[in-house]
């Protein structure tokens, strides 16, 4: 917040060159950018079911605590207040496993045509 009036705050939440799983950050290449941003509720017990990016995905954990499963076997666990740096063309799926909904501010920087999630099966062991 340098440089802003004094009643103006501001806070890193995260700063980071790298996803959740340790792999480089990188952005889609195409000539026609689409940024989307939603908010997804994740019911206690609930699953997104696995999928994957193939854009960048970012977001920010409004309420609950949220553990993702990342195709080879690692887990990542998020609670409110925490950023996510999602994996990109990684199977993954996010578990509630708490008693509160998880509530998340989601943005995808994709492009014109490019999905934002393909649905999968899981992973094979």
């Amino acid at each position: 917040a340098a440089g802003y009036d004094a009643g103006v705050q501001g806070k890193v939440i995260l700063q980071t060159e790298t996803r959740s799983n340790g792999a480089p950050i990188r952005y889609t290449d195409t000539d026609r950018p689409k940024v989307t941003v939603m908010t997804v509720d994740i019911a206690p017990g609930a699953r997104t079911g696995w999928h994957s990016h193939p854009v960048a995905v970012y977001a920010y954990v409004l309420s609950g605590w949220l553990t993702v499963e990342i195709e080879g076997g690692k887990t990542i666990e998020f609670k409110e207040g925490e950023a996510i740096i999602e994996v990109v063309n990684t199977l993954h799926n996010g578990i509630n496993k708490g008693n509160v909904p998880v509530k998340l501010v989601v943005f995808y920087l994709g492009g014109k045509n490019i999905p934002n999630v393909i649905k999968a099966d899981p992973p094979q062991p």
